[in-house]
């Protein structure tokens, strides 16, 4: 296939499966960028708004088709939502406890936050009765990690697998309180149970090895949810039954989705890029910590707080990488971010490892396994590691035949990774990108091509 000098080449077939083909130019990422809105607070803004009593109004909603499943979910369960495309999309909220027994199958589409989140809620709900599936990469992801500690709060739900994968069924029940000892430090598994908890009579309770994420306890609180938060013993508390009140909430740009333009920045020569208005909450900012870890050249600059989050604008210069250990309490803050490190990685002096990350095989692809054996087609030297990667840094990329496995993450990864690599990269399935990120593409050329 001829393609010009640098350029992104877009072709469908008729699967409507996308393959880009990517040649790089060479020239540095220069310029200010914006980002599309954060994925896990757009995820609970339309949540909480459907729960809320009165209206939410948000603005910089991700348009991306994760958080479009769980608006079509919850407008199923009779909540109003405005047109997605707008500036502000209003919810008109029914009330805690309220959401009505739908017609048809819930779908969640590819998102698993939608569906693990959910399940707290659909449990929750006394007398109604629940059916919910997704695509086939999100019927094969484990659910077992929601549906115990539910199951121990009286939930009742049915699915294959010996009740662990979806399609699910719930027939919602009124639960008990619960202190749950995660055994894995998962935002989604805390998520779920103190959503569940709303309805509870009493406390809810999750302790975590370690921090997680923690959006939905500051957006919980901030729509009148009543939470005790013990960072130092990473445990919050919910004192339920607790009501709902619809509130504003801008959310900011998506720091994961700022990541590959972090590592682009980072490892393209003459470059010197703005990200603007990212959101740095200190339960993300591992792939901050990460990189600097790293000596990337990377400072926060204009830092403020918006709507209860910290934000601030992301400057990333040319770095000459080193290579580092990552692994331990910084891996829930970064887990999302492990592809996109590891091209990072691959421009670093000496080897990487990224241990503790076994999470990563039951995403929306083996991202351990599909990341080393993708980046490898490319010239890169990776090792699977049973909980991570191991990294040979210096490496000399060739444009390849690559595949994303219909995972979001990696198709956008690869796509980074092929503006070192000499010759053509074509991506197959990259259609993925779509997920988070819409735009990817078209950003793509505009700052790197």
């Amino acid at each position: 296939m001829a393609t010009s000098p640098a350029a992104l080449l877009i072709e469908t077939d008729a699967a409507a499966h996308q393959a880009w083909t990517i040649t790089a130019s060479g020239r540095g990422l220069t310029g200010r960028l914006q980002i599309p809105g954060d994925k896990s607070i757009s995820h609970r803004s339309l949540m909480l708004g459907a729960l809320a009593k009165g209206e939410t109004r948000i603005k910089g909603l991700l348009l991306g088709e994760d958080p479009r499943s769980t608006a079509a979910c919850f407008q199923a369960m009779g909540a109003t939502i405005s047109d997605l495309e707008a500036e502000w999309v209003t919810v008109k909220g029914l009330g805690v406890g309220q959401l009505q027994e739908p017609t048809t199958v819930l779908d969640a589409g590819n998102s698993g936050t939608t569906l693990r989140l959910m399940l707290g809620l659909l449990a929750s709900q006394p007398d109604r009765f629940f059916t919910v599936t997704g695509d086939g990469s999100l019927r094969s992801r484990p659910m077992a990690r929601v549906i115990t500690p539910l199951t121990s709060m009286g939930a009742k739900i049915w699915g294959r697998h010996n009740n662990q994968l979806a399609p699910l069924a719930i027939q919602g029940q009124a639960l008990s309180p619960t202190h749950y000892q995660s055994p894995i430090a998962s935002a989604q598994v805390k998520s779920c149970i103190l959503l569940a908890g709303l309805s509870v009579d009493g406390d809810t309770t999750v302790t975590e090895p370690s921090l997680s994420r923690d959006h939905s306890e500051r957006m919980l609180s901030a729509f009148g949810a009543n939470l005790t938060v013990d960072r130092e013993a990473r445990r919050v508390t919910l004192h339920g039954p607790s009501q709902l009140q619809g509130q504003t909430v801008i959310v900011p740009g998506d720091i994961s989705s700022a990541a590959y333009w972090m590592v682009a920045a980072a490892i393209v020569p003459g470059s010197d890029l703005v990200i603007e208005n990212v959101g740095v909450n200190p339960t993300r900012i591992g792939i901050l910590e990460a990189l600097q870890q790293m000596d990337a050249d990377i400072t926060l600059e204009n830092k403020r707080d918006v709507t209860g989050e910290p934000v601030a604008d992301i400057r990333v210069r040319t770095s000459q990488l080193k290579a580092c250990t990552i692994g331990g309490s910084l891996i829930p803050r970064l887990i999302d971010e492990v592809p996109i490190l590891a091209v990072a990685a691959l421009f670093a002096d000496g080897t990487t490892r990224i241990e503790d990350a076994a999470e990563l095989r039951v995403k929306e692809s083996d991202r351990i396994a599909v990341t080393a054996s993708q980046l490898n087609r490319l010239g890169a030297s990776v090792s699977e590691l049973p909980d991570g990667l191991e990294i040979q840094g210096g490496a000399t990329l060739t444009g390849a035949d690559v595949d994303s496995f219909t995972d979001h993450r990696i198709a956008m990864s690869l796509a980074v990774a092929a503006l070192r690599a000499k010759g053509a990269t074509t991506i197959r399935r990259a259609e993925a990108a779509a997920v988070s990120y819409p735009p990817f593409a078209s950003t793509l050329e505009q700052f790197a091509l």
